[in-house]
């Protein structure tokens, strides 16, 4: 396992994250050297996802891609809240069932995050599909004196946390007399302290539940997170994430009673995205100002598109979203498309597979682009260098893909230029890193007339430089072998880069 694919003079910063548990920007160490364990905090599946929900995912999808390309296994869990009061009303609205509007929304959501390339995470675990690990929780936190049951509700008792609000950094004093009054009376009747929150909620009359020691119900929300964490990645991972509407009390609260229950810390890096703001307000359904994902897609604003406007800004920083801001990322990712799409265009003119795309090392200017690059991602994800970098290295080729696109005379042999080709290989790679690729009409290029798409064969491409790592070199022969059955070569250089490029068979 090396820190980063790159052979470089240049001096690499270390891979480091904003801490929102400490506050300060920390060099990221795994606990496991080589692996990497990550909870996503998912949607609740009662509607349609909007703007603000593709910026936390696109976002997550970076992180988990440029560790990926750094030659990390990761393994990426995210869940679906789908018990919910939110999902109970609509299915009362809709005439349907809990269930029926869960399955409904988490087709919708897939679909729309295909739409935008996020990968799918390696697990994404329901509410409804681990309720013994739930109940099993919960009845530990009991045994320990640190929850207790009321009227056939259970509530975590704050009192018995002493590092309560270590996340966010709240007053307790200040958080109880800021929620009193705003406590219904059945609750604050049923509770010990009015911060307590609920483990498990006594059914109504009438209202889907499931069984438990304590009488039909369901679980809270916050319980879910914690017994998902460790039935799927154990009792300490190392990063939590989630936007920043979540660090209190969704995420505090997660924190004190999964470390009540394991005496162990629950993640090492806490990482929380800004939020999408409509005129200085957070875009939200429950104000309805909000842009849903199949809305701006159907409009004709391209994925790519969508995920270069996310990530111009740094993720913990609020998004500020104008239709003029959306249209001037629009003719950005135009330009930056037309570079990526340089060697298609430019196959058009010469025979793909009689070019040697490759220098056997890279330019000093090529080295120093990428160390910039790889700088910038490790400096807390700062995806708006990187993308300064990538517009940097498209700039000739956006020139001379003006001119193929022009039919405008070229003297072919002097554009038989290998630096072109190395820049240009060099801006796929770094901006595949982040998820973005070339899009076209077809939304695969027209050298890939075997169905594979560029993605599909950059994701191929990081799972054998996984299995590499971890010396599982019958997987990497079988991935090698996969792609040449596509009629992809791959061409593994010194500095550690793999290149691709396709090669029909006769």
């Amino acid at each position: 396992m090396k820190e980063t694919p790159l052979n470089t003079n240049s001096k690499l910063i270390p891979l480091s994250f904003t801490n929102t548990l400490t506050r300060k920007k920390e060099i990221f160490v795994p606990i496991i050297p080589g692996k990497i364990s990550i909870y996503c905090c998912g949607v609740t599946v009662y509607d349609l996802c909007h703007l603000g929900h593709a910026r936390s995912y696109i976002v997550w999808d970076v992180l988990r891609r440029y560790l990926l390309w750094l030659g990390y296994e990761v393994r990426f869990v995210q869940n679906f809240t789908d018990i919910d009061d939110k999902i109970l009303n609509k299915a009362f609205k809709e005439g349907s069932t809990m269930q029926e509007v869960s399955s409904k929304n988490i087709a919708a959501f897939h679909k729309d995050m295909d739409a935008l390339g996020i990968l799918r995470p390696d697990s994404m675990p329901r509410a409804t599909k681990c309720l013994d690990s739930i109940r099993d929780l919960i009845s530990e936190l009991q045994d320990k004196g640190v929850a207790y049951e009321s009227h056939g509700d259970v509530y975590f008792s704050i009192s018995s946390c002493s590092e309560y609000g270590k996340l966010s950094g709240r007053d307790l004093t200040t958080q109880q007399k800021n929620a009193d009054g705003r406590i219904e009376k059945h609750e604050e009747e049923r509770k010990r302290n009015v911060l307590d929150f609920a483990l498990w909620k006594s059914a109504k009359p009438g209202e889907a539940s499931f069984p438990s020691s304590w009488g039909p119900g369901r679980p809270g929300w916050h319980i879910e997170c914690s017994a998902m964490v460790r039935e799927e990645l154990g009792e300490t991972i190392d990063i939590h994430l989630g936007g920043s509407d979540l660090v209190f009390p969704h995420h505090e609260n997660e924190i004190a009673q999964s470390e009540a229950a394991n005496d162990k810390e629950l993640a090492h890096f806490w990482l929380h995205n800004g939020m999408v703001n409509v005129k200085g307000q957070k875009m939200s359904k429950s104000i309805g100002n909000f842009k849903t994902i199949r809305s701006l897609l159907e409009s004709g604003v391209s994925p790519m598109t969508l995920r270069m406007f996310v990530l111009q800004a740094h993720y913990r920083k609020p998004l500020d979203f104008t239709d003029e801001s959306l249209l001037a990322t629009s003719t950005g990712w135009k330009g930056l498309n037309s570079a990526l799409n340089f060697g298609n265009i430019y196959s058009k003119l010469l025979e793909w597979n009689k070019m040697n795309f490759v220098q056997d090392e890279l330019e000093d200017k090529l080295k120093n682009s990428k160390s910039r690059f790889v700088n910038s991602m490790n400096d807390d994800l700062n995806t708006s260098g990187a993308l300064s970098v990538l517009f940097e290295l498209s700039k000739p080729l956006r020139s001379l893909a003006k001119k193929l696109e022009l039919n405008e005379q070229l003297d072919l042999n002097k554009l038989e230029n290998f630096s072109l080709f190395s820049r240009w290989n060099l801006l796929v790679e770094l901006a595949s890193s982040i998820g973005l690729y070339n899009e076209d009409d077809a939304t695969s290029t027209p050298l890939m007339a075997n169905s594979l798409k560029e993605e599909q064969i950059e994701k191929a491409i990081l799972e054998r430089k996984v299995a590499k790592n971890n010396k599982d070199f019958q997987k990497a022969d079988k991935i090698r072998d996969f792609l040449k059955t596509h009629d992809i070569e791959l061409l593994d250089k010194k500095d550690g880069i793999t290149h691709w490029r396709y090669e029909p068979r006769s």
